[in-house]
């Protein structure tokens, strides 16, 4: 009974990959709003989709290097 019924669910799942990841991202997002609060999942999820982006990309040293210097360089305004 248990088996055939983790089974059918295993199949629904496989058929159903992108409302199943869905319906799993939603139930953590949830109930880390519900744990920590909005602003603090906020910040997670921004801090991980920065993640994700640095991540995909294929930086070499030097570009990310340059970035930082040009982002932490005080630059003069008139």
């Amino acid at each position: 009974m248990i088996k055939e019924l983790f089974v059918e669910m295993m199949e629904y799942i496989k058929a159903n990959k992108n409302k199943t990841l869905g319906a799993f991202l939603g139930f953590l997002i949830g109930i880390l709003i519900l744990t920590i609060g909005f602003f603090k999942t906020i910040f997670i999820v921004l801090c991980t989709w920065l993640g994700f982006f640095i991540g995909s990309k294929s930086y070499s040293w030097e570009d990310i290097k340059g970035f930082l210097i040009r982002l932490f360089t005080p630059t003069k305004r008139m």
